[in-house]
């Protein structure tokens, strides 16, 4: 049995999924790769069977899917992947590493992938916050033993923050590893909206989380890119 279980939630990832898990193959069998669709409407399942140890389906939510990803994995140590973000070449080295040290869990550095050298400031940003803060988002690609996910309650089913969420709870818990090896995520999201933009909106979206603001009103306004409803 694996000793790594890799959870992907996908929706509508037809473009650029066939790279992403044919990158993930070197990392196989020496781990398990689960895939969990949140229905999507384009060939995304059919193109993944085949490259994916198994598929799962549940209703769309990032937080829903990895749980559902979680409860059907067979190794003791989960770590959650985005679509969009390549783990380096040593990523279940780094994770096992980390459990061998006494850690219960942790999460990677990231690289935004862009043109745009401002990108790298930004990334840079993200680490040195997220290993100081020990909250770690989506794609910085957290790892943590199954025991521990589960005794917490796992992912939050909400629309969004469901990383945050997790990452407070894992840091009472006990502190992350800090892995700083890089997974490489897209930066499209950046150049997409603008990357000062981006830094405030994200920044305006936590504060208003933690002032209470229910993640449901929040996700609209993180997919489009908006600080208010329209």
């Amino acid at each position: 049995m694996a000793d790594i279980s890799i959870i992907i939630p996908t929706y509508n990832e037809e473009v650029g999924i066939i790279t992403f898990l044919t990158k993930l193959q070197a990392l196989r069998p020496e781990c398990e790769v689960i895939v969990v669709d949140g229905g999507s409407e384009d060939d995304t399942v059919s193109l993944v069977e085949s490259l994916v140890d198994d598929v799962l389906r549940s209703d769309k939510g990032r937080g829903l899917q990895m749980n559902v990803g979680a409860a059907m994995a067979n190794a003791p140590i989960l770590l959650f992947l985005h679509a969009d973000t390549f783990l380096p070449k040593d990523a279940l080295e780094q994770v096992q590493r980390a459990m061998d040290e006494g850690f219960q869990w942790g999460r990677f550095d990231i690289k935004l992938s862009g043109k745009s050298v401002i990108l790298s400031l930004v990334a840079w940003m993200m680490n040195k916050r997220s290993c100081w803060t020990g909250i770690a988002t989506g794609d910085h690609a957290l790892f943590v033993e199954k025991a521990l996910f589960e005794q917490l309650g796992g992912y939050a089913d909400i629309a969004l923050m469901e990383d945050i969420e997790l990452s407070t709870k894992l840091k009472k818990h006990s502190k992350p590893y800090c892995v700083k090896t890089k997974v490489i995520s897209s930066g499209r999201r950046w150049l997409s909206f603008g990357i000062v933009k981006t830094i405030l909106l994200m920044w305006w979206l936590r504060l208003r989380y933690f002032l209470g603001t229910d993640p449901t009103d929040l996700e609209p306004l993180y997919r489009k890119g908006r600080f208010w409803k329209a």
